[in-house]
């Protein structure tokens, strides 16, 4: 389909503050746009700061873990104490170990860089229509409760002469939902993260999710749903491309 023109809008309007991915201090310029500039002005593209910030995330290694987990055994085997249990019987036994260990794959994302599934898989490709994988399975834990949130993330974008393995945007959402998330920041991040990476035109994830916290604890609402979306760059400020993406996410 054809599409309109993009329009000139204020700095302000189209800069995405990047310090949403926790690990930089600045801001992103969709390309192209600038007020009183033109797509592809030079002046347009983010410094080197500030493309490079994506790649310097991991706070956790492995050697961290290895370090960590006695301490996590302990702090587990405080709270089925406190929870009025013995810990020492049978069946939990093992249980502060194994709990440790799950907490730390279900957190897995703070010892992963973007760059490490990213860096070979960024391809030049004169290529300018929407591109969009849906329904990728998501598992996160919420921060507040440290109880799942599980569901599905659809994520499309307007390429800009560079398109993305399309994997890697699974992945994408795989290192930011292993950690401790709320879902609003949870879209950002995947959204912040594509923009950073490949600079496309535009930009649009949509999250739902169901959160144990509303299910199994609280007001205890079986099936309750929760959307979030971002939308950057034209997906933002174009509302035909944002409506073909909704439309197709839902067909």
């Amino acid at each position: 389909m054809e599409r309109p023109k993009q329009k000139q809008v204020s700095q302000s309007e189209n800069e995405t503050d990047a310090a949403i991915n926790g690990h930089f201090d600045g801001r992103v310029k969709m390309p192209g746009w600038r007020a009183g500039g033109a797509a592809g002005d030079p002046s347009t593209v983010p410094s080197s700061s500030v493309m490079e910030s994506w790649r310097e995330e991991r706070t956790r290694s492995l050697e961290d873990n290895e370090m960590s987990l006695p301490s996590i055994a302990a702090a587990y085997t405080t709270i089925l104490r406190g929870l009025g249990e013995d810990p020492q019987r049978q069946g939990l036994l093992k249980t502060p170990w194994r709990a440790a260990t799950a907490m730390q794959f279900f957190t897995k994302g703070y010892q992963e860089k973007i760059i490490d599934v990213l860096n070979d898989a960024i391809f030049d490709e004169d290529h300018d229509e929407m591109v969009i994988v849906k329904d990728i399975d998501m598992f996160s834990m919420c921060e507040h409760h440290l109880v799942p949130i599980f569901g599905r993330v659809h994520i499309g974008y307007l390429p800009n002469k560079r398109v993305l393995g399309l994997s890697k945007l699974a992945r994408i959402v795989e290192i930011y939902s292993r950690r401790l998330q709320v879902q609003e920041r949870l879209t950002k991040q995947i959204a912040v993260a594509i923009t950073e990476a490949l600079q496309p035109a535009g930009v649009g994830v949509v999250v739902e999710a169901t959160h144990m916290c509303m299910v199994m604890r609280g007001v205890q609402k079986m099936n309750s749903k929760t959307v979030t979306s971002t939308m950057l760059g034209v997906f933002r400020e174009d509302p035909k491309t944002r409506d073909e993406f909704l439309t197709l996410i839902r067909s």
